[in-house]
Order: structure tokens, then sequence, then C-alpha cells
């Protein structure tokens, strides 16, 4: 198994994105378990959610910010739908805005994440970016059957 975070960073515009998935709530330290579990019960549901873009692609959706509203709190396990047409039972909607994101890609198990995050933010603030804490920020999964190789492109939102 290789472990690797890419070290090219980028900066993209993204449009807005129509998701829908499932909604995951839970102690802070109980994500890295939490997250995999929606993931995997998404994929095996995929198949009733209407008007998917890419069902090869999971996109995560969390608000950063300690001032979370309680609706934004949380991580959205979802996919992309060009639009939103009969909601399957338990699973919710979220439309994120069109934002600037920081791009950093990981390749590794998934505890590992929130160094390629420090690696992400030292690299924002060296070239003179400013995180947007309270906007959207999303992981786009390529990869997340094996959580000890997944791969996930990480956007942090930025000014």
């Amino acid at each position: 198994m290789s472990e690797q975070i890419m070290q090219d960073i980028t900066v993209i515009n993204e449009k807005e994105l129509k998701l829908v998935g499932i909604r995951v709530v839970c102690p802070g330290d109980q994500y890295v378990l939490e997250i995999p579990r929606a993931s995997k019960l998404l994929d095996e549901r995929k198949n009733e959610i209407k008007h998917v873009i890419n069902p090869t692609k999971q996109i995560g959706a969390f608000v950063a910010g300690d001032d979370c509203p309680e609706e934004e709190d949380g991580y959205w396990v979802c996919f992309e739908v060009k639009e939103y047409e009969e909601i399957p039972q338990g699973m919710v909607v979220l439309t994120v805005p069109p934002q600037k994101y920081a791009v950093l890609r990981h390749k590794g198990p998934n505890h590992k994440i929130r160094e390629a995050y420090g690696q992400l933010h030292n690299w924002i603030e060296e070239n003179g970016f400013t995180r947007e804490r309270d906007k959207w920020h999303l992981e786009l999964f390529h990869s997340w059957e094996d959580v000890m190789n997944i791969d996930v492109e990480l956007l942090e939102t930025i000014e």
C-alpha cells in the first residue's frame, strides 16, 4: 500500500453543486469511523437517487468553522445530481454555492487526512489566501472502499 500526499496544490473556482446523500452527526472522534459507514451505505443505495452525475465519485461536504449553525453541523456524504427529484427516504439534499478552493489530493489511509489538511492550510497561508472556515468545504472521493487506501481531493474554501 502506498501512501502519498500529492504536492501539487491548485486553486479552482467551482460551480454550484447539488448534492444528495447521508448526513453524519456524531462526536468529533467518531467521524473517522462513521463517515466510511455512511459512504458504504450511500454506495449501496445510489441507484435510489435520481439524476446522479457520476456514480463513481462520492463528495463529502462540511463547514469547518467552530461557530457552525446546527443545521450545517456534521458531514454530508453525497453524490452530485443534475436536479433534485424524489429524494430517497433517510437522505438529505445540500446545495453548495459557487466557491473558490485550494485543492490537494491525498492517497493513503483516511486517518492521515488531517496531515494532508495541515499541508494544505500551510500552503494557503504561505500563498496569501485566507481560509473561509464558515463556508462549505468539499472532499471528492475517487476511491473510498478501502479506508487504508483512499484517493481523495481536499477542497478548502478560500478567499
